[in-house]
């Protein structure tokens, strides 16, 4: 499942601050705090209105998944487990 699915309701807005590599997420801004990603477990594409890449990370917060909406370079965040 993923936010192209049935997860959307519960995806919020972040801000991408650092990508490693240009490409990988590194450092994401939610709700006043700032995530550094330990690891990139899983990458991939999807496509429903708009194609998006989509990073589940590790952080030492938690497991999160990551969407980036490639048409307006917006991201979202569904958390995975915290």
């Amino acid at each position: 499942m993923n936010l192209l699915g049935r997860q959307a309701r519960a995806a919020h807005t972040i801000q991408v601050q650092e990508k490693r590599y240009g490409y990988f997420p590194k450092v994401f801004r939610w709700r006043g705090k700032h995530y550094n990603v330990d690891a990139v477990e899983r990458c991939w594409n999807a496509t429903r209105h708009a194609p998006h890449l989509c990073f589940r990370v590790r952080c030492r917060e938690g497991v999160f998944d990551l969407y980036q909406n490639l048409r307006d370079d917006t991201w979202r965040l569904v958390p995975i487990r915290a």
